[in-house]
């Protein structure tokens, strides 16, 4: 099981609920069912009155999630081209239940996002009440290089970030730090790795009767003052100007022209973060442009449901299954994109992956709170 779960009980019988991903090989990364088995728990613990906080964990040093496990989505993808196979249905549906349900919890969620968080780890981050980050937290959402686009809400949390710099994180799947997590609003609090025991010992001697947010915000307060220290310097806050200036542009390509330029740019984050998007996919740059324009306006429950549409789609289409072959399957890092240029991406292709993959009425039609 890649799902370790456990209640520790405190003051007054007030009882800690700690579920860890454990799937450390593989970096946590999310299966259906380890998606299937955290929100059972999370639904018990929503209506077990006992419970009173919930923390959300990952086992080992290097990650607390890199992403979702799309290795068997994409073969699945493979042996039925241009179909949206079941598993997909499935698993997209799954996956996008938790992070709302995630989002709506009725009760404080504390998630650790140490190491590495891609992808749908950052699905999971983004969705709990309080988002902690330590000095080896490496948050991205790196679809641009699998052919897939960023999902599990970034279409939310990418279009409110200031300026063009969700728009930038996107297209290249640049890297952030703790420090920029908590400026570009993506994180709450900035712990130590080590300070994780001394949270939940901490939580165990709360008073959870009364007083609890007051509680609960001095403990993280007076944690975060020992660690600030070890903050790491913040990366893209300080680019921001540079960026807005450089995407203030009027469509996708001109966009993917504008980093492109900084190939050999003496900024190893802006020369790196060129290398990512010549070497991604072009259909991919198009649905991020797009999601991004379309999301502004959307309320969360639209965006997870804009967001489904567009993975059963990009399911039907051959980059997705193409990119994991190349990055995770074959590890040959060479992708054949069926669309090797931004220009040549047809843009009835883009409206279709917003277009419904399914019959009847939308499978997340009944998102809402608790």
């Amino acid at each position: 099981m890649n799902l370790h779960v456990e209640e520790l009980t405190g003051t007054g019988g007030a009882r800690i609920a700690i579920a860890t991903l454990d799937a450390e090989k593989s970096l946590n990364a999310l299966s259906l069912p380890m998606i299937q088995q955290l929100s059972e728990r999370l639904d018990a613990w929503a209506k077990a009155p006992r419970v009173v906080c919930v923390m959300l964990r990952g086992n080992g040093a290097k990650a607390f999630c890199a992403g979702g496990e799309v290795r068997s989505l994409a073969q699945a993808c493979l042996a039925q081209p241009g179909q949206v196979p079941a598993l997909a249905g499935h698993f997209f549906a799954a996956e996008y239940r938790l992070d709302y349900r995630l989002h709506t919890y009725p009760k404080p969620l504390i998630c650790w996002g140490h190491g590495y968080v891609l992808g749908g780890g950052m699905g999971l981050l983004q969705g709990a009440g309080i988002r902690i980050v330590t000095p080896s937290s490496r948050l991205a959402m790196p679809e641009i290089s699998i052919g897939l686009y960023p999902d599990v809400g970034a279409s939310w949390f990418l279009s409110r970030m200031p300026g063009k710099l969700g728009l930038f994180l996107g297209l290249t799947g640049a890297h952030m730090n703790g420090r920029d997590a908590l400026d570009l609003g993506l994180a709450d609090r900035f712990l130590l790795d080590e300070q994780q025991e001394a949270l939940i010992q901490g939580l165990l001697q709360l008073n959870w009767q009364e007083q609890t947010p007051r509680q609960l915000n001095s403990l993280l307060k007076a944690l975060q003052q020992e660690a600030l220290g070890q903050m790491p310097d913040a990366q893209w806050l300080p680019r921001r100007a540079e960026i807005d200036q450089w995407l203030d542009v009027s469509d996708v390509a001109c966009a993917w022209r504008a980093i492109g330029q900084l190939h050999d740019h003496q900024d190893t984050l802006y020369s790196r973060a060129a290398k990512t998007l010549a070497e991604g996919c072009p259909l991919t740059a198009h649905l991020v442009w797009e999601q991004i324009r379309r999301a502004r306006y959307l309320s969360l429950a639209e965006v997870f449901q804009m967001e489904y549409t567009l993975s059963l789609n990009c399911c039907r289409h051959p980059e997705f299954a193409e990119g994991v072959r190349a990055r995770l399957i074959d590890k040959d890092h060479q992708p054949r994109w069926h669309w090797a240029d931004i220009t040549s991406v047809p843009e009835a292709v883009v409206e279709a992956h917003f277009h419904k993959a399914w019959e009847g009425r939308h499978p997340l039609a009944d998102l809402t709170g608790y």
